[in-house]
């Protein structure tokens, strides 16, 4: 994924710009940059965080940018933002996106007489794509939709002109944007927990497809919002610091329910409960509360030296990344029986490592509970799982197993209630090698989020999504 920051202020904006940013560190490892316009004149600074924090690249950088506008991005993906003169007049744009049909797109613009000229990883950039469909618009209104009437994936982004920052959010409202306010200050972000330190204040979250002005004297809509919603629930069960608020709901508080909701039914019998870091400590929190025994910290995540920019792409050297930042806390671990939480399960990989440590530490029993459902299909709108085809799931490696080596009657799979489920599962367990395995009900995700289905994507658990 990746996060977007954009500020407005009677002062320069420089340091305010630096950190909303760097609080979006958690939703990419690629990329990160920054712009601001200063009387027309347009900064930029971009980097490689792959190895590094975004702090260390960009410390020096603010003392040279100035202006009381700008916008930054953390990314998952391609180095943006993007800068451009047109017709338009000058402006920088910076997405959170997946458009799934580049090629076709390309020809569009091409057709057009428009150039690519960031080509730095080998392929078109996103965000440059972005700001050539916006171009083709006669005003910035007319460019925005000519981008969600094209784009068939997810695109949300902020552009900076000279009067303002524009925000538009993707067409389904697939990804999150909300302003803040400080008095006559705003900053526009995905997430609201990148500004609460600097002083602002949840003004208004934008809903699907809508676009708005912003500027130092308020906000302006610029095109009207949809009337249908598919935000991405994986934000409130992965993705989201635990202090975030989507459409208002806490991401904490999500997670406490998926598993209080768990521990209130299930049958096992533990000595206590931990949540695997990070994302399933709010979890475990919730099914300590349920189930009614003590929550511990039987592992422990070492920060300091590995954070998350510290991700090479080869998957081994991954694999052995996520390894070392876990550390067992052995007299914790040694002769007990734990349920330990954990958002998801994706490849495994990881997982069955997690368990062979456990299990070397004198783990007496485990209990593996997961606070969604299996992810049965690739993620077509946030680059969630971008490095793997939908067959390298654990779940379509297993399904493939079990109906002799082809991936087929898929729907029996997530159907909760059916034997094929209930063997899906089991033959999980028995991979991963834990002593017993539960994932939570795809209508106890939605209950705990608190938004009725249709207003959820739900498509990496059962293949449905509105839209393209």
């Amino acid at each position: 994924m990746s996060g977007l920051f954009g500020v407005i202020t009677r002062k320069p904006c420089a340091v305010d710009l630096f950190y909303g940013t760097d609080y979006h560190s958690h939703l990419g490892t690629r990329r990160a940059g920054l712009s601001t316009i200063d009387n027309g004149v347009m900064h930029l600074n971009i980097h490689n965080i792959e190895n590094t924090q975004f702090k260390t690249k960009f410390s020096t950088d603010i003392n040279e940018m100035t202006g009381n506008k700008g916008i930054g991005v953390i990314s998952d993906t391609d180095a943006q933002p993007i800068v451009c003169n047109s017709h338009l007049g000058r402006f920088a744009v910076c997405t959170v996106s997946r458009i799934n049909n580049i090629p076709e797109l390309e020809k569009i613009c091409l057709s057009k007489n428009q150039q690519f000229t960031e080509l730095s990883m080998g392929r078109t950039n996103p965000t440059e794509l972005t700001a050539l469909l916006i171009t083709q618009g006669k005003t910035f209104a007319d460019g925005i939709n000519n981008v969600y009437n094209r784009v068939k994936g997810s695109v949300t982004f902020l552009i900076l002109t000279n009067d303002g920052i524009i925000a538009a959010r993707d067409r389904y409202g697939r990804t999150p944007l909300v302003v803040g306010r400080r008095d006559g200050d705003y900053a526009v972000a995905s997430e609201t927990n990148s500004y609460v330190n600097l002083g602002f204040q949840t003004e208004y979250f934008l809903k699907p497809g809508e676009a708005v002005m912003v500027t130092s004297e308020g906000i302006k809509q610029l095109i009207s919002p949809n009337d249908k919603m598919q935000i991405c629930s994986f934000l409130w069960i992965y993705y989201g610091f635990p202090a975030v608020e989507y459409e208002d709901i806490n991401a904490e508080e999500v997670r406490f329910r998926l598993g209080e909701a768990m521990g209130m039914t299930d049958d096992v019998e533990a000595d206590y409960v931990s949540g695997i870091p990070d994302s399933g400590v709010g979890m475990a929190l919730g099914y300590a509360a349920g189930k009614g025994i003590p929550y511990k910290r039987g592992i422990l995540k070492y920060t300091p030296t590995w954070s998350r920019s510290f991700m090479p792409v080869n998957q081994e050297s991954r694999s052995l990344v996520a390894k070392m930042k876990l550390i067992p806390s052995h007299k914790v671990l040694e002769g007990r029986e734990v349920v330990f939480c954990d958002d998801s399960i994706v490849r495994g990989t990881q997982l069955k490592d997690q368990v062979r440590m456990l299990y070397a530490n004198g783990v007496k029993r485990i209990h593996v509970r997961i606070s969604c459902p299996p992810l049965l299909y690739g993620c077509n709108y946030l680059n969630f799982s971008t490095s793997k085809n939908d067959n390298e799931l654990i779940t379509r490696r297993v399904i493939a197993e079990l109906e002799g080596g082809e991936v087929r009657n898929i729907e029996a799979y997530r159907d909760e209630t059916s034997p094929q489920y209930r063997q899906l599962v089991e033959t999980i367990r028995k991979t991963v090698g834990v002593d017993t395995l539960k994932f939570n009900s795809l209508e106890t995700v939605c209950n705990a989020i608190g938004l009725p289905k249709c207003d959820l994507c739900t498509h990496c658990f059962d293949g449905s999504s509105y839209g393209e």
